[in-house]
């Protein structure tokens, strides 16, 4: 499968050269965003998550057809100098493992889950073993895309709904859903309809005790509690959203292939945090460093962008 042609199926994005930068001054002197790093030599990557525990980011790869059954898929480990500390931490094919297209990722203790299509997958974070499959394949999803950890300890996971053929080729057969998986791996559907509009990211933001859902299909940034009949719009904004998070001060950030950004939302209002980065998937957030971790999907690489000191 040509990666190319998927990107492009994808989105049209904008070219970028990778570099390190040191940070740029905003007006009035004040520091805005800069990339700081770039680390390349991945293969199709989606989703980076940082590890606090073990100060490590961990990258997954799709390597191909997001929607391929081709147990080609990997993992990465990187540390946050930017050096790999394991390019194939995990590997479908090797080792007992099957991993497809993998995508987002949540970890719970010493577990990483990894979203794969129509499964979610658990490897221990430390040794790469598998610890866990839970197959949805009977509940019919067609494109498991990010998961988070909801206060009750399961795991909330976005199915976006469309499926990618082997020429590039993009449909939506939906539907759009939100599955739970419990932590006796019991699997449901916790919202389903065409109000979720594609969802792509998801993250719970304990501030507000909601769990936030990005829109890939439209421009709309949601708010949603397991039980709401219909996610309520907080914002909206470019769309084709990717990944989401929630900063320590309380806004969400989220990453747009519609016009190469990471936005910042606060109050129904979103404002451009950092452009340039073309085809921005699942970001993560060095919580460490007060940096935001993109995967660059059509580039194969990771861009490390430092945030301002508050």
């Amino acid at each position: 499968m040509n990666q190319r042609i998927i990107a492009a199926g994808l989105l049209v994005a904008l070219g970028g050269a990778a570099c390190e930068r040191k940070p740029q001054q905003a007006p009035g002197g004040a520091e805005s965003p800069a990339r700081v790093l770039a680390v390349p030599g991945f293969k199709t990557p989606e989703s980076v998550k940082y590890d606090a525990n073990l100060d490590l980011y961990f990258v997954t790869n799709i390597n191909g057809n997001p929607s391929a059954k081709d147990n080609n898929g990997f993992i990465s480990r990187v540390r946050p100098d930017g050096t790999i500390d394991s390019l194939t931490f995990v590997a479908g094919g090797r080792g007992g493992v099957t991993l497809n297209g993998p995508k987002g990722t949540a970890i719970v203790g010493d577990t990483l889950w990894v979203a794969d299509i129509d499964a979610v997958r658990a490897f221990n974070k430390r040794t790469g073993a598998p610890a866990a499959t839970v197959d949805l394949a009977k509940l019919g999803p067609k494109f498991l895309n990010d998961l988070a950890v909801g206060p009750d300890g399961a795991l909330y996971i976005t199915d976006t709904g469309i499926l990618i053929d082997a020429g590039g080729n993009i449909t939506h057969p939906g539907p759009d859903r939100i599955f739970r998986v419990g932590t006796k791996h019991e699997a449901s559907i916790a919202a389903e309809g065409d109000t979720l509009d594609r969802p792509n990211g998801i993250t719970w933001d304990a501030g507000t005790a909601r769990f936030v859902v990005v829109s890939f299909g439209g421009p709309a940034v949601f708010s949603w509690k397991p039980g709401d009949k219909a996610p309520a719009v907080i914002a909206r904004g470019p769309g084709s959203w990717d990944g989401v998070e929630v900063l320590a001060d309380g806004r969400i950030i989220a990453s747009s292939w519609a016009d190469s950004t990471v936005d910042a939302i606060a109050n129904g209002k979103v404002e451009r945090l950092i452009a340039g980065v073309p085809s921005p998937a699942d970001i993560g957030l060095d919580t460490k460093r007060n940096r935001v971790l993109i995967p660059i999907l059509q580039q194969d690489r990771m861009e490390i962008w430092q945030l301002p000191a508050k």
